[in-house]
């Protein structure tokens, strides 16, 4: 999962900068667990200017898959992601894919 300690390597030296990180679990209908952990970076006027979110997904099975996505903010206000990395674990598989 992600941590706060990450996000605040890329605000240091910056005034202002608040991290929050919040992180919800849940169980559906088939025995997914899901698990979202979002860490959002503002500046000192409320807005966000980074986000870090890992997704984790685990069936009943015990196939796994992780989604990681950093955003940065553009010159356009807009987010953009900057990486995204996504991995794919089968049960019974050794590698991530």
């Amino acid at each position: 999962m992600s941590d706060a300690d990450d996000a605040n390597e890329f605000t240091e030296g910056q005034d202002d900068v608040e991290v929050i990180e919040v992180v919800t679990g849940a169980v559906d209908d088939e025995g997914n667990i899901i698990v979202d952990d979002a860490i959002v970076v503002l500046d000192g006027q409320g807005n966000i200017i980074a986000t870090d979110e890992t997704v984790f997904f685990e069936t009943p099975e015990g196939d796994v898959v992780v989604d990681e996505t950093v955003s940065v903010i553009g010159e356009d206000g807009e987010l953009h992601v900057i990486d995204e990395d996504v991995a794919v674990l089968e049960a019974g598989d050794e590698h991530a894919s």
